[in-house]
């Protein structure tokens, strides 16, 4: 069973007395014409307010999709590729792998062999730097992220950080 409330609203009723009033005291000749004029104006704001605008982005997106469907095969006609290229692995013990690759990011590392892996201790490193690194020893080289820590360094940016890699 369904239950319809109806809360009566006194502006709209007054309202729409008055319009009732007016639209009667109207002859059928402008009674007629109001309509058309409505209809007529319900139907331009539809054509230039809904569908013009609907038409024009669909028509951007179809150029869109003929652009980029152009540029991928000129790409594969070229024998490119639209991934990025892949950095050269690290090869060697996880040990050398560490202590070789840290330097290029401005770091100086104290690795230490263990059972799992490498244990690298950073006294004094840029966290984004950190970072960086080791985001590119994971892509890089066979090692994984085991484990980090950081501690809050001397400077303001800079942190001690203690990472486990292993294989």
């Amino acid at each position: 069973m369904i239950v319809v409330i109806r809360e009566r609203l006194p502006a709209l009723d007054a309202a729409l007395t008055r319009f009732d009033g007016w639209w009667s005291g109207l002859s059928q000749r402008e009674r007629l014409l109001l309509s058309v004029m409505a209809v007529l104006l319900f139907l331009v704001v539809a054509v230039f307010g809904v569908v013009k605008p609907l038409q024009a982005a669909r028509a951007q997106a179809l150029a869109d999709i003929r652009t980029y469907e152009t540029l991928n095969a000129r790409i594969r006609a070229a024998g490119g590729t639209l991934g990025a290229t892949a950095a050269p692995q690290r090869n060697g013990p996880p040990l050398q792998i560490v202590t070789d690759s840290a330097p290029s990011f401005g770091l100086a590392v104290t690795a230490t062999p263990t059972a799992e892996g490498v244990r690298a201790e950073i006294a004094d490193g840029s966290y984004d730097s950190i970072l960086a690194w080791t985001a590119d020893l994971v892509a890089t080289s066979p090692l994984v992220l085991r484990r980090a820590s950081f501690a809050p360094g001397p400077a303001s940016g800079r942190v001690r950080a203690t990472l486990e890699f292993g294989q």
